[in-house]
């Protein structure tokens, strides 16, 4: 929070920081501004507002982007652990490889030359199949495979999946490497620190646990909440009934089967009294209903699920209620034509589970739904939702680099949008980034002011006015 230091004028609630550590730190300002017509003269106009939104306000190390939770040395001891699964001459290729930190997964299929999966791409392993002997070798050294055919590596993250044949006979391995990775979740900070309940959308392999596990450490040891993880396969918190330190201090409840996550879900809120609850993997209606529970008792959820956009969650039978439900609503004549739409709509059925939906694009990008329920609207109306695009550069010398946008409505949404269409696309519109000092010539700190709302003018230009505006009245 900015402090006011004396200063009369209503948009000067703020200095600027100073420490050792100095960057472009953007103040919170709340001010009225035209979206129609011209800027000087008030009257007879809409008001909307004008946001700066903050981005940094700490040291640098807080924000130290894609850090190893544990050092390198306990990574590599985990990463041999996994890697003791295979024969030596196997072990000693991989090892050999020079993406060897980076490797993904080791595919291991009866009769089938073995396969490690690399960022960029399959590396063959041994000129000899697979034998039935290497299998049993490998499960030997795992824990149990549970109904959902899933083992670990006891307080390791990795995770071994079995594929069987008809008899029940492993016949199959892939063998996953986990890594807790933080700093994975820095793009979300601002959102967990708020309290928000976050619901991650992503094909699988593109990182959700990983960012879910960070974000219960975070919010278990940097903002001393009771953070509680339903584990349903121990992904999150790895096998074992010691959990992995890549979670911090946040406790886990181990699911003993996939079909009874919901009643453990619903065991974690009555008996432990957690003001977060951690899910990894959302997939039933029952799971959705349990969650859905959960979160009207007041309490944060953090959770993923498995689709690309939102609209997979909207259309999907067993995971709309996430997001409010979908259900048919007939128009009267009047108000269709109104709207300009059919007689038979589709409408949100109630409140939106979650508060804001992330859609993780790759392991540095992230889509940012700031209202979840405005954009279920949008998309069931017909019109392009409201999105911040957030990326970490890692060739940026700047250690945390979010860069902020949003999908513009098109022309068609412009020309029979009413006064609903501008509430449903009511967010931030916004392009917030962080200057190192070393990059700037200048001393003062930046003033930066971004639009608020849906606007006809030139944004450019209506921002460019504005900042002149402040920064006459704050004498910069």
């Amino acid at each position: 929070m900015l402090h006011s230091h004396g200063h009369a004028h209503p948009l000067l609630p703020f200095k600027p920081c100073s420490g050792a550590y100095r960057a472009r730190i953007l103040a919170s300002l709340h001010f009225p501004v035209l979206t129609k017509g011209a800027i000087i003269g008030w009257s007879g106009f809409r008001r909307r507002n004008f946001r700066v939104s903050p981005v940094l306000n700490s040291s640098s190390s807080q924000f130290s982007s894609f850090c190893v939770t544990s050092n390198a040395e306990d990574f590599s001891v985990e990463l041999d652990r996994l890697l003791g699964l295979l024969p030596e001459d196997m072990r000693r290729r991989v090892s050999e490889h020079p993406e060897y930190s980076d490797l993904i997964e080791v595919v291991m299929d009866l009769g089938r030359k073995p396969l490690a999966r690399f960022p960029t791409g399959d590396f063959v392993l041994s000129d000899h199949p697979i034998t039935m002997d290497d299998i049993q070798h490998a499960t030997s050294l795992v824990g149990d495979f549970a109904v959902d055919n899933r083992a670990g590596i006891s307080r390791t993250l990795h995770r071994i999946s079995a594929i069987r044949n008809r008899k029940g006979t492993i016949i199959g391995l892939t063998c996953r490497v986990g890594r807790a990775v933080s700093g994975s979740a820095n793009l979300l900070r601002d959102l967990v620190k708020d309290g928000a309940s976050l619901l991650l959308i992503g094909p699988p392999g593109v990182g959700k646990t990983t960012i879910i596990r960070d974000i219960a450490r975070m919010l278990a040891n940097e903002y001393k909440k009771r953070v509680m993880i339903v584990d349903t396969s121990n992904e999150i918190g790895g096998d074992g009934d010691i959990p992995h330190a890549g979670i911090g201090d946040a406790r886990r409840m181990q699911v003993p089967h996939t079909d009874v996550q919901h009643k453990v879900l619903i065991e974690a809120v009555e008996n432990h009294m957690p003001q977060v609850i951690v899910i990894d993997e959302i997939g039933t209606k029952l799971e959705a209903a349990a969650a859905s529970t959960i979160a009207q008792r007041g309490i944060q959820l953090v959770a993923t699920a498995h689709g690309v956009t939102i609209e997979n969650l909207v259309m999907n039978p067993a995971l709309e209620m996430l997001v409010g439900g979908v259900q048919s609503v007939t128009l009267g004549d009047e108000e269709a034509n109104r709207r300009g739409v059919q007689k038979t709509v589709l409408e949100r059925k109630g409140p939106s589970t979650f508060s804001c939906g992330v859609e993780i694009i790759t392991k540095t990008e992230l889509r940012v739904h700031r209202n979840l329920e405005a954009t279920v609207d949008a998309v069931l109306s017909g019109h392009q939702p409201n999105f911040e695009v957030r990326k970490i550069n890692k060739g940026s010398t700047d250690e945390f680099e979010p860069r902020l946008s949003t999908c513009d409505l098109s022309e068609t949404s412009r020309e029979t949008g009413t006064e609903e269409t501008s509430e449903i696309n009511d967010v931030t519109h916004c392009h917030d980034k962080v200057v190192s000092e070393e990059n700037s010539s200048k001393d003062e700190d930046a003033l930066c002011v971004f639009l608020y709302g849906e606007c006809p003018l030139n944004r450019d230009e209506i921002a460019r006015t504005c900042v002149n505006t402040v920064r006459d009245e704050l004498s910069i």
